[in-house]
C-alpha cells in the first residue's frame, strides 16, 4: 500500500521528542511536511526526516495536501489548525487539550465528520503500560467496585521541556488559555474517565497560580471529582513538583487497594483484603526526562491504514476537556459544577 503522507504543524518539543521520532519508526508513514513560524525549526526536521518545510499551515495544507496532520501548536491554535486540516481532507491528530473550549472542540468534532476524516485526541495516558495493566485488572472484577480514588501528574513545569524554556507560549495566557490543568489536569481527567468506564458528574475545584512568577496561567490545581457511579476522588495537577514528578493513581476498591506508578520498580500493586499480595513490573511511564514510546501515533496510524475509528476520538476528547473546564468554572464561582 502507499504510505501515509503525514505533517506536521508545530515544531516544538513535543513533536521533536513524540510525534516525529514516533512517525518516523512507523513503516507506513512518510514525513512529507514541518510547519513553525519558526522557520529553522521545520527547516531543521525536513534535513532530516525529508519533506519540506512551511511557516503558514494554509499554504502547507494545499501544497503538500497530506493524509493525515498531527497538531502540536500553541493550545489556542489546537482549533483552528484541525479545522484547516480537516477541511483539506487530513486526519487530524491533535495534541492535549483538543481545544480551550467546548464550542472550539464541537467544532473540531464536526468539521471531521462532514469531511469524512478522523479526529484523534493525543490522551497518551490510556496507552502507558501501568494504566493498560490496571484497567485489565479492574475488568477482571476482582477489586469489586471502585469506592474512592486519587489521581496526580505534576511535574516541574514547561520551562524544564518547552523548547523556548521560560519564554514558552505555556506561560502565555492568551496563547495557553489554561496551564497546568490543560496540560496535565486533562491527562487524568482523561485517564479516570477510561480507567473506571465512568463519567464526571460533578466538579468542586481550587485551580491558581501560586508560585510561576510572571504568569497568570494556572500552576496548581486540586479538584473533587463525584463519577456518575458515586465514586469520589481527587484529581491534582502541578507545575509545582520541583523535585520529583508524579503520575500516579490509587483506586481504593471493595476488595483491596490498587497502586500505579507508585513504585518505581513495582509499576501496579494489588494488595486485596486477604492479606496477598500481586506486584507487576510492565514497563515505565513516559516522563519528560525519560521518553519511551508513547503508542499514540502508532495508533493513529493503525486507524487510518485499517480505517477504523480511533479509541482516543474528539468526542473522548471533548469529554475529558470538559472536566477541566468545569474545574475553572469551578475556581471562578466557587460552587460544585454540574456536568450534564
Amino acid at each position: 500500500m502507499n504510505k501515509i503522507k503525514v505533517a506536521v504543524i508545530g515544531c516544538g518539543t513535543i513533536s521533536k521528542k513524540r510525534h516525529i521520532p514516533e512517525y518516523a519508526a512507523n513503516p507506513n508513514v512518510e514525513l512529507v511536511a514541518f510547519c513553525d513560524p519558526v522557520l529553522e525549526r521545520a527547516e531543521g526536521f525536513a534535513e532530516h526526516y525529508g519533506g519540506r518545510a512551511y511557516t503558514c499551515y494554509e499554504e502547507m495544507l494545499k501544497s503538500e495536501k497530506p493524509d493525515a496532520v498531527s497538531v502540536c501548536t500553541p493550545n489556542v491554535l489546537h482549533a483552528p489548525c484541525a479545522i484547516a486540516a480537516a477541511n483539506a481532507g487530513a486526519h487530524v491528530l491533535v495534541e492535549k487539550p483538543m481545544a480551550t473550549n467546548a464550542a472550539d472542540a464541537a467544532a473540531m468534532i464536526e468539521a471531521a465528520n462532514k469531511n469524512g476524516v478522523f479526529l484523534m485526541a493525543g490522551q497518551n495516558q490510556r496507552l502507558m503500560p501501568p494504566h493498560l495493566k490496571a484497567k485489565e485488572i479492574l475488568q477482571t472484577g476482582k477489586m469489586g467496585k471502585v469506592i474512592s480514588f486519587r489521581t496526580s501528574f505534576g511535574h516541574p513545569g514547561p520551562e524544564r521541556w518547552s523548547v523556548d524554556g521560560r519564554d514558552s507560549w505555556f506561560f502565555r495566557k492568551e496563547d495557553a488559555i489554561m496551564g497546568a490543568m490543560g496540560d496535565l489536569g486533562v491527562h487524568k481527567s482523561d485517564l479516570i474517565r477510561w480507567l473506571l468506564e465512568d463519567e464526571v458528574a460533578e466538579v468542586a475545584a481550587f485551580v491558581n497560580t501560586l508560585h510561576k512568577e510572571g504568569t497568570d496561567v494556572d500552576d496548581n490545581a486540586t479538584c473533587i471529582l463525584r463519577m456518575k457511579s458515586g465514586t469520589i476522588g481527587t484529581l491534582v495537577a502541578s507545575w509545582t513538583y520541583y523535585k520529583g514528578g508524579d503520575n500516579s493513581t490509587v483506586l481504593w476498591c471493595e476488595n483491596g487497594v490498587m497502586h500505579i506508578g507508585t513504585h518505581p520498580v513495582d509499576q501496579v500493586i494489588v494488595e486485596l483484603r486477604d492479606g496477598s499480595v500481586e506486584k507487576y513490573q510492565v514497563g515505565a511511564m513516559a516522563t519528560n526526562e525519560k521518553q519511551v514510546p508513547s503508542g499514540i501515533m502508532d495508533a493513529f496510524v493503525e486507524s487510518i491504514v485499517t480505517n477504523t475509528p480511533p479509541d482516543i476520538s474528539g468526542e473522548e476528547g471533548l469529554k475529558s476537556l470538559a472536566v477541566i473546564l468545569a474545574a475553572f468554572e469551578s475556581q471562578d464561582t466557587k460552587k460544585v459544577v454540574s456536568l450534564s
